[in-house]
């Protein structure tokens, strides 16, 4: 805890010493405190305390939250809900009303993976969950109730842009005297020209930051330069006889990548390429989410709702193919491994710790016609960032399961398509800020991506005390 006697006081129980296990816990007073996410760790990341990524149970006191906060509901934000119940957290769960809708599939999800397939278990664990829920609505504020205080405490979600629902969220602390203190927790930000999503907007000022810093240290290529990658990465494919393996998270990348698929294909559906390509998602959460998402078409921006409005469906084309059960995605991947026939291959998960995009690898991995593009982030000890890192490289290997498969297929990274805001955005996040923070804390990043980003700041704001928290 970094502690300071002008500025409330923060925890960090996650996602300092990298981008996964995002949790901060914001102090009022020595009775009273809320929680900003409780997220899994991934790949090779650990609890502030050093306690190892397997080892998820709550490593810190919970007896003064009295509340949970969600920024969005990816699983490295809302992964440790599970345990944080079972440490004994009793009090509300607050989000936007978009992320309510998803966060029950996505904690089902986790729940049959690390705690149970019992199904009465199961429903009994979502219906508690959807007890605690209190949707918000954008912008309008909500007071949280605390115990024993001469303190009020208000929140605001703001949209992020980072997927749909996601936010960031304003804190107001008020005390007796009139003195009030705005602390403001970025979540993860989205890029400009996130497809089906609209960029978010600066507040107008706060005392205290918490930020992102996933790409402190690298700007994004812009738009037509993504677009025009995407298509000659999949003409590349064709032409090669080959697959392209896009593993993707499946919520918020699978239906961007959808998004700007469709549009490649309503573009150019007069060639032969385009006219036949066939996009497969393999993954039964996504296919879940993608409903989803078209049920939340009211939260799309707007030149997502104009190519509704023009008849054309940016989630549901006819080239799509989605596959739910487990026997037609093994009878597919042995199909793709014996024909190499041209197709699109997206799957969970997007950092290739486990799901049905390993079975893809390890069975397309070793073909020289196989492309694989990483769209996403890659933590360390990731699966994926070891084939990014090594693939195209003589000899290239990655152990999957204990076993050695040499890395032939032709490895791409494009970053443009990554839904977090990268050094510019980042940047212009605070900048347009009328009211510059006091302080800003920079978190959920690696250590060059953050150190990076502490720099620019102090070079560009005099006067704003840039830290870097490690616990």
């Amino acid at each position: 805890m970094i502690k300071s006697t002008n500025h409330a006081e923060i925890s960090h129980h996650g996602a300092v010493n990298g981008v996964t296990g995002s949790c901060h816990e914001l102090h009022i007073d020595d009775h009273n405190s809320i929680l900003i996410d409780c997220g899994l760790f991934q790949g090779a990341e650990t609890s502030p305390n050093g306690a190892d990524q397997a080892q998820l149970v709550i490593d810190f006191s919970i007896k003064t939250v009295q509340a949970l906060v969600i920024t969005h509901t990816h699983i490295d934000h809302i992964g440790r809900i599970p345990y944080l119940l079972a440490a004994g957290f009793k009090g509300s769960i607050y989000c936007s009303k978009p992320s309510a809708l998803l966060l029950a599939e996505v904690l089902e999800d986790a729940v049959k993976i690390g705690f149970t397939k019992n199904k009465q278990l199961i429903k009994q664990f979502i219906k508690h969950i959807k007890s605690l829920l209190i949707p918000l609505d954008y912008g309008v504020k909500q007071t949280i109730p605390l115990i024993n205080s001469q303190q009020k405490l208000s929140i605001k979600l703001k949209p992020a842009g980072h997927i749909l629902g996601s936010a960031y969220i304003e804190c107001d602390i008020r005390k007796q005297n009139s003195d009030r203190q705005k602390i403001i927790f970025s979540g993860d930000l989205g890029a400009p020209y996130t497809p089906l999503l609209a960029a978010p907007k600066s507040p107008y000022g706060c005392d205290q930051l918490v930020i992102e810093s996933t790409y402190g240290d690298k700007n994004h290529q812009g738009r037509r330069h993504r677009q025009s990658h995407l298509k000659q990465m999949v003409e590349h494919a064709v032409n090669n006889r080959g697959v392209i393996l896009i593993p993707a998270f499946s919520i918020g990348r699978t239906q961007e990548l959808l998004y700007e698929l469709e549009n490649l294909i309503a573009h150019y559906q007069h060639t032969k390429i385009w006219k036949d390509i066939e996009v497969i998602v393999d993954s039964p959460l996504a296919s879940k989410f993608t409903k989803k998402y078209r049920q939340l078409s009211d939260y799309w921006d707007a030149e997502a709702k104009n190519r509704r409005h023009q008849g054309r469906h940016p989630l549901n084309f006819s080239q799509l193919i989605t596959i739910n059960d487990h026997k037609t995605h093994l009878q597919t991947v042995a199909y793709l491994k014996k024909t190499a026939r041209p197709a699109i291959v997206i799957a969970a998960s997007g950092m290739c710790t486990g799901g049905r995009i390993v079975n893809y690898l390890t069975a397309l991995l070793a073909d020289e016609r196989t492309d694989i593009l990483f769209t996403g982030y890659q933590a360390q000890g990731t699966t994926g960032r070891i084939i990014q890192q090594y693939g195209n490289h003589p000899a290239a290997y990655v152990l999957i399961e204990q076993k050695k498969y040499p890395i032939n297929a032709r490895i791409s990274t494009l970053s443009a398509y990554s839904a977090h805001a990268d050094q510019s955005n980042l940047l212009n996040f605070v900048k347009r800020m009328r009211k510059k923070p006091a302080q800003i804390r920079i978190i959920h990043g690696d250590r060059e991506a953050k150190i990076a980003l502490k720099n620019l700041f102090q070079t560009q704001f005099s006067g704003i005390d840039v830290r870097i928290p490690e616990k």
